[in-house]
This record gives C-alpha cells, sequence and structure tokens, in this order.
C-alpha cells in the first residue's frame, strides 16, 4: 500500500472497514524486493557506523599493556574525543570505567549517595533497576520515588532541588526520553546522576544541569560492550572528596578517591582494571567519524531524521503507534512501537524479519509492553528504515 493511501486510512471516519479503502492488491501483499542495506537495529549493542570493517583495528594498541606509554594514550585520546564531540566544560571530569553504564552508575551511586535525601525518577525497566538499588541494595531510608507507567514520564519538576535525584535522560526499554532539563535547579543543593547511555552523542545534554552523567560506548557509538563512561562535575568532585559512606563496603572497581581525594589518574588515562584495547580503539574510530560529520550537531540530526522517518510511517499506518504518550517526549534513539495484534503475533513478526535478514533485534524489551523496539541513532542510516518498513507491513500482514 502506498504511502498516501495509509494516510487515507488512518484518516478513515469511524466505523469505515479497511478493506473499504485499501486496494485487493494492498490486501494481499507481496513479500517487497528490496532489503535495508544493514539489518542492525538492535539498540545494544547498535549498528556499527556506515562503512565500519575490522580493518579499524589495525592501529589498536593489542599485546601492549593498558598502563604502557602508547596504552594510556589511547585511552586519553579517547576521553579528549570525547569532551569534543559531547562539548563537555572544561572543568568536568571524563573517565573510562569498568562493566558498561551499569557500572558506571552504580560506581557513582556507591561512591555518593547517602549525603542527602535522594529522589528516584524512573519510568522504565533500567531507571526501576537504579531505585532497586537505592533502596534494596544501599538501603537509603530518605528516598523519594517518582515513577510513572511505560509510555510516560513522571512529574520531575516535583523533584526536590535540596535532595540528589536521579534519572535517565532517555528510557531504552520505553522509548520515552525527557524533553529538556529545565527541571532541574541551577541553584540545586542535591546533585542530578543523570544516566545518558541512549542519549548522549543523539541528543543535547545541558552540563550545568547535570553533576554525574554516565554511558556505554555500545549505544549511540555503535562501540563494543563492557565499558563505560563517567563524566562529573566540580560539585560530584567535591562529594567524592568530603563524603565518605560509612555503611557500605566499596568494592575496588568503585572506588573513585584515595585517602579523601579524587583518583586524577582515573581522568587522565589510567583505568581502575583492564581494559580492552581492541574497544578501546573501536570507540576513537567512532568518535573520529563523528567529528568528520562535523560532531553533535552532525549526529543529532542524523538521529532526528531517523525518527521522523517512523513518525511519517506511523502516522500513515493506522495499526502502528508510538508508545511515548506524548510526541515532546518521543525517543530518537530507542523509539518503541505497539501494534494492533497479539503478543504472539508480534513474536512472529520479529522471526520472519530476522529470518529475512531484514531487520535483528527489534523485538521490545522483556519487560516492556509487547511491540517493536528499532534503533534510530547515528549509526543508523535512514534508507535502510525507509526500506523496513514495507517489510514490517508485509511481517504484519503475512503474520495475522
Amino acid at each position: 500500500m502506498s504511502l498516501a493511501a495509509r494516510r487515507l486510512l488512518r484518516a478513515a471516519p469511524a466505523g469505515r472497514t479497511r478493506r473499504a479503502f485499501a486496494s485487493p492488491a494492498a490486501q494481499v501483499s507481496l513479500e517487497p524486493v528490496a532489503k535495508p542495506a544493514r539489518p542492525e537495529f538492535s539498540s545494544g549493542p547498535c549498528a556499527k557506523r556506515p562503512g565500519w570493517s575490522p580493518a579499524v583495528y589495525a592501529d589498536a594498541a593489542t599485546g601492549r599493556s593498558h598502563r604502557s606509554a602508547i596504552g594510556k594514550a589511547k585511552l586519553k585520546q579517547a576521553i579528549e574525543g570525547t569532551r569534543r564531540v559531547l562539548g563537555v566544560p572544561a572543568d568536568y571530569r571524563i573517565a573510562v570505567v569498568p562493566a558498561s553504564d551499569t557500572g558506571a552508575i552504580e560506581m557513582a551511586m556507591w561512591s555518593m549517595l547517602g549525603a542527602r535525601p535522594v529522589d528516584v525518577c524512573h519510568w522504565e525497566s533500567f531507571g526501576k533497576t537504579w531505585f532497586g538499588d537505592v533502596t534494596n541494595q544501599l538501603k537509603l531510608e530518605n528516598v523519594t520515588e517518582f515513577a510513572a507507567p511505560y509510555g510516560e514520564l513522571p512529574d520531575l519538576a516535583a523533584t526536590n532541588p535540596a535532595h540528589d535525584v536521579i534519572f535517565t535522560f532517555n528510557g531504552t526499554t520505553s522509548g520515552v526520553r525527557v524533553p529538556n532539563l529545565d527541571w532541574i535547579s541551577d541553584d540545586r543543593e542535591g546533585l542530578t546522576f543523570n544516566d545518558a547511555t541512549s542519549a548522549v552523542f543523539a541528543m543535547d545534554v545541558d552540563w550545568s544541569k547535570v553533576d554525574v552523567t554516565t554511558y556505554s560506548w555500545q549505544k549511540v557509538m555503535g562501540g563494543e560492550g563492557a565499558h563505560g563512561m563517567l563524566i562529573l562535575s566540580p560539585r560530584a568532585v567535591e562529594r567524592l572528596e568530603s563524603f565518605s559512606p560509612e555503611n557500605r563496603p566499596l568494592p575496588k572497581i568503585f572506588q573513585l578517591a584515595k585517602k579523601g581525594k579524587l583518583d586524577e589518574a582515573l581522568f587522565t588515562g589510567a583505568t581502575i582494571n583492564t581494559p580492552s584495547m581492541i574497544c578501546v580503539e573501536d570507540y576513537l574510530d567512532a568518535l573520529a567519524w563523528a567529528e568528520s560529520l562535523g560532531g553533535l550537531p552532525a549526529l543529532m540530526k542524523r538521529s532526528e531524521a531517523n525518527l521522523k522517518a517512523v513518525a511519517d510511517w506511523v502516522d500513515a499506518t493506522p495499526w502502528a503507534h508510538f508508545l511515548a504518550k506524548d510526541a515532546a517526549t518521543r525517543s530518537n534513539t530507542s523509539v518503541c512501537l505497539t501494534l494492533d495484534t497479539d503478543p504472539d503475533v508480534v513474536k512472529k513478526i520479529c522471526k520472519l524479519l530476522e529470518d529475512k535478514d531484514v531487520a535483528y533485534d527489534i523485538g521490545a524489551y522483556r519487560d516492556a509492553p509487547p511491540g517493536l523496539r528499532i534503533w534510530c541513532g547515528a549509526t543508523v542510516d535512514t534508507a535502510d528504515l525507509e526500506a523496513l518498513f514495507p517489510w514490517i507491513e508485509y511481517a504484519f500482514e503475512t503474520c495475522n
């Protein structure tokens, strides 16, 4: 069915049936001929950059110590490249840390929480996990929960600026993002903990509003897993140097300070444990690609163009809907859709698309409402999304 015909169908008066507006040919669709050139639409690890090949590893410091001059130089290059592309202020510290985004955010929580009451904002599975960490693992007592169901945001403006606040900038499993950070006070007394793993490199982060920011290489930049990034404001550094939690042990991989002072070596190329120099080289390649495009504005433009392509298709497809209730909160990376069909049919659709090598790993997250989750970050080409849509239509009709 053409895009124009689908728009007519969506605008059809109540009570009209699909058969009344669809042509006989549209009711028994033929399998599309064109396929996405790159069927990787997973929301993590995500698609590599266009043109990527294993040749990018030619200069990797394999077989060398991460503490050698070349190893530390590569890690420092990763830190400096991150600062340039993301526009991180000069007085903010950046470190490569273990265990992906999870390691980064939990390292920060274990090291810094407890000095003030805590507000935890969550609207999808990972934010809910951080709430569980605060209440069940750290067992902090003065905790306020700000929660919303999948597809919605809680009342972020109701958080207390005197409290530490934890939130996810973009809900990877719900496709719901914060539209801005205006709700965070410039005069706040507490720290803001920003899990931005599926937001950085695709969304504009106002650094003056965030004190702790974490992410992993495997999302918007299409890097490899197991490595996290930790970005600290001067206020976060002050907390690390003035507050020592007394009610919990800090494993080695969580230790950011030594004898009451920030471990500066971690923010200049040293790491707590051994990183993969192959993964470091992959991240350096992604940063170089980003800079060759024009940096953060170009990355955001690519991701936003991908979201627009999905939005145009959803607007013309009566059985597909954004999980995000408010258009202003729609993610432009982890785009989540619901379909007017049974959960078992959704699974069949995903399997058909994977079996046909059209789209890999686009089923909704296991804890989210049944549907599709299509990665639209900067490494995905809009042309591949446009090639995907006819296949989703074909799979929907075939599996129903």
